[in-house]
């Protein structure tokens, strides 16, 4: 997938955030992202399923592994109707969402990245995380340290304390504070997604992906 035509469409709809633009752009929306993206996802199949036969890379216009160009705006102040990046996200097979271990590509007008992980999950799936790297710390341990040989970096959004029902003293005190548990790694010089390589550098992640599914109950 050629990255530098996405972004540049990207970039014109920031500038350009509304619908009659858009429809004034569609058929250059289609050539240069939507169809590309498709193409690409179906490109990723075989890639996952190296690494684990529970990935689906799904090229539907509409509920597959891309997401929605429309925003959302009912409960927003910023009235946008489009978003200005694109969101490829190859679920696990029994996520319906994104709180569902799972990879994401993200390809924005200045920002591609690749993410591996879970993204704010609810409350019963973030407990389960949790008591898994208190029970497995070792094991967590390891799956990080390999993320980071692999270059990729923890997303760190975390509580200031550590979560009721859990000691602060407990040596993964800091860890269990965290409420997703997310890895990037930063492709901004890329101009060509190829999918064999981002399927071996999500396989280089995959301790970190079993773990996180092990300690929700799904297979890897």
């Amino acid at each position: 997938m050629n990255v530098v035509e996405a972004q540049r469409f990207l970039f014109q709809l920031s500038m350009n955030n509304d619908r009659a633009w858009f429809k004034a752009n569609e058929a250059n929306y289609e050539s240069a992202v939507r169809e590309p993206v498709r193409a690409f996802i179906r490109d990723m199949a075989a890639p996952l399923a190296a690494v684990s036969s529970h990935l689906v890379a799904d090229d539907r216009k509409v509920g597959g592994s891309m997401m929605r160009i429309q925003r959302d705006v009912r409960f927003s102040n910023d009235k946008s109707p489009y978003k200005t990046h694109v969101g490829i996200q190859f679920r696990h097979t029994v996520g319906k969402d994104i709180h569902a271990p799972g990879v994401y590509v993200h390809i924005g007008p200045d920002e591609v990245f690749l993410g591996v992980g879970m993204w704010m999950p609810e409350a019963e799936p973030l407990r389960a995380l949790r008591e898994a790297v208190r029970d497995r710390l070792p094991a967590w341990q390891k799956a990080l340290a390999a993320a980071e040989r692999a270059g990729f970096t923890q997303h760190r959004d975390a509580l200031t304390r550590v979560p009721k029902g859990f000691d602060k003293a407990d040596p993964a005190a800091e860890e269990l504070k965290r409420r997703s548990f997310i890895a990037t790694f930063r492709l901004d010089d890329v101009e060509v997604l190829e999918p064999k390589e981002i399927g071996a550098k999500v396989k280089q992640v995959s301790d970190y992906m079993a773990f996180l599914c092990a300690a929700v109950g799904l297979p890897f």
